[in-house]
C-alpha cells in the first residue's frame, strides 16, 4: 500500500512539473510575443483602422468602398495577427478576413517598393497558416480558403500615377506567357489633392487623407503636432478619434513618417560608414577608405531594407562585405 501511495505520488509530481513546464513555455512565448509587439511602432494608420475601438466599422467602410457593397455588421471581421514582412522597425499594415474574402491594407508614405507583390506573398502565407487547421493540410479533402486581396495606399509627397497594380511575376527570372503564379497589389494614391473617388465612398478614409495633408501642412512650424490637431478637430477631421486618443496620437505622430524615419537612419548610416571607412583606411590611406565604408554601410543598409527576407550571409554575398559588418548595420538600425 505504501508502495503504491509513493508511485501516485510521484505520478502527480511528474504531471505537476509537466504542467509547469508547459506554463513556463506559455509565458515565455507571452513575453516573447509583447517584446516583439513593443518593438513595432504602430501607425496612425493602423491604429486607426485596426487597433481603435471604431476601427471595424472603419475596415468595413473601407472594404464596402472598394467592392460597393453595403455591410454593416461588425462581426463580419475578423483580424488576422501577421509577423512583421511588410515594414521594418514601424507596422503600417494589416490584415483581416471578411466574407469569403483575406484583405491586406498597407499605408506607404515613401516611394513605394518594387518588392511589395514578393512581400506580400510572404505575408499572406503567414496569414493562411494561422487561417487553416493544422491537421487539416493533411486531409485528402480540399482545404477552401479566403480569396487574398492586396491593397497599398500611397500617401507620400513624391508625385505618383492615382492607380498602379504591382506584380510578382515582374520579378521572375525566367518570365513566361503563363505564369504559374501571380499575385497583384493595387496601389491607390490617397493625397487628398488627388481627389480619388474611394476618398468620397469612405469618409473616414477621406478624413485621414486631411489628416496627414494637415501633419504635413505645420510639419516645419513649432508645437506643429498640437497645431495641426488642433485645426482638425476645429473643422471636424477624425474629431471624435483625436479627442478620444488626446496625448496618444503626439506618440503615433511622432513615430508617424516611415519615410524620414528612413532618411534619418540612411545619415546615420553614412556616419557609421565614415567610421568604419576611417578603420579601413588605415590599410587603404585614409580618404579612400572613408569613402568605401560610407558606400557599403549604405549599400547594406539599402539592401536589408529592400530584401528582408534575405539571411546576414545573403546580404555579406552580395555585398561583398563580412557576416559581422552586415550585423552591425542591423544593430545600428534596428533592422
Amino acid at each position: 500500500m505504501e508502495r503504491m501511495r509513493k508511485e501516485t505520488k510521484k505520478l502527480h509530481s511528474t504531471k505537476a512539473a509537466d504542467v509547469s513546464a508547459k506554463r513556463q513555455e506559455g509565458d515565455a512565448a507571452e513575453r516573447t510575443a509583447d517584446k516583439e509587439n513593443r518593438e513595432h511602432k504602430d501607425s496612425v494608420f493602423v491604429d486607426l483602422f485596426y487597433e481603435d475601438e471604431t476601427a471595424e466599422n472603419n475596415l468595413l467602410s473601407l472594404y464596402n468602398a472598394l467592392h460597393g457593397t453595403d455591410y454593416r455588421s461588425r462581426s463580419m471581421i475578423h483580424k488576422i495577427r501577421v509577423g512583421n514582412v511588410l515594414y521594418k522597425n514601424f507596422k503600417n499594415d494589416i490584415s483581416f478576413e471578411v466574407g469569403e474574402k483575406l484583405i491586406v491594407f498597407g499605408e506607404h508614405q515613401s516611394t513605394i517598393n518594387q518588392n511589395m507583390p514578393l512581400r506580400c506573398l510572404m505575408y499572406v502565407g503567414r496569414a493562411y497558416e494561422q487561417w487553416v487547421d493544422q491537421r487539416a493540410r493533411y486531409r485528402d479533402a480540399l482545404v477552401r480558403i479566403p480569396t487574398p486581396e492586396f491593397y497599398t495606399f500611397y500617401n507620400g509627397v513624391k508625385e505618383y500615377p492615382l492607380e498602379r497594380e504591382l506584380f510578382l511575376s515582374d520579378a521572375f527570372l525566367d518570365s513566361t506567357d503563363k505564369n504559374p503564379l501571380e499575385l497583384t497589389v493595387k496601389v491607390i494614391n490617397i493625397n487628398f489633392q488627388k481627389a480619388h473617388d474611394i476618398l468620397e465612398k469612405c469618409e473616414v478614409l477621406k478624413e485621414y487623407s486631411q489628416f496627414v495633408d494637415t501633419v504635413r501642412k505645420y510639419a516645419k512650424e513649432e508645437d506643429s503636432i498640437r497645431k495641426a490637431i488642433y485645426e482638425c478637430m476645429e473643422q471636424g477631421i477624425l474629431a471624435d478619434y483625436l479627442k478620444r486618443k488626446g496625448s496618444e496620437v503626439n506618440m503615433l505622430i511622432a513615430e508617424y513618417s516611415y519615410e524620414e524615419d528612413m532618411q534619418v537612419k540612411q545619415e546615420e548610416a553614412l556616419r557609421i560608414g565614415e567610421r568604419r571607412g576611417e578603420k579601413r583606411g588605415e590599410k587603404r590611406g585614409r580618404k579612400e577608405g572613408k569613402k568605401e565604408g560610407i558606400f557599403l554601410s549604405g549599400k547594406i543598409f539599402q539592401m536589408v531594407n529592400a530584401n528582408p527576407e534575405y539571411t546576414d550571409e545573403q546580404i555579406a554575398e552580395k555585398a561583398a562585405c563580412s557576416i559581422e559588418e552586415v550585423k552591425d548595420v542591423r544593430k545600428m538600425f534596428s533592422i
